[in-house]
């Protein structure tokens, strides 16, 4: 069987990997080993990030949301529990930004979760 020499195949595949690498410190950008190493962690960190940042950012909106709960002399949870027992559907997204850019309206959110939970 002849030999079959995959140069232009390596080659290409080894400039793909040290595009990527582009801008890395050391020889993390110049040698196709290490810089094959980080693109595959720098890949790997990417992909945990896109979720892990949905998670910081409902954090993010329920530490907003406390803070003008306390405001109005009510608890995070003693809210969320008031708005699902008067059916108020809306997200935390939404609270947050009711929070900061119209108080007034969240505190007749806030009003309307302490009347459901007295019920």
């Amino acid at each position: 069987m002849a030999r079959v020499k995959g140069g232009t195949v390596t080659r290409a595949r080894r400039k793909k990997v040290l595009k990527r690498a582009k801008g890395y410190f050391g020889s993390k950008h110049l040698l196709f080993k290490t810089a094959k190493e980080q693109v595959m962690h720098s890949l790997m960190y990417a992909y945990i990030d896109r979720r892990k940042i949905k998670r910081d950012y409902r954090k993010l909106w329920i530490k907003r949301i406390n803070a003008a709960c306390r405001m109005c002399d009510i608890s995070y949870s003693r809210f969320i529990n008031g708005l699902s027992l008067a059916k108020v559907d809306i997200n935390r997204k939404m609270l947050s930004e009711l929070a900061i850019s119209d108080f007034e309206a969240f505190k007749q959110l806030v009003e309307v979760s302490k009347k459901a939970a007295v019920k």
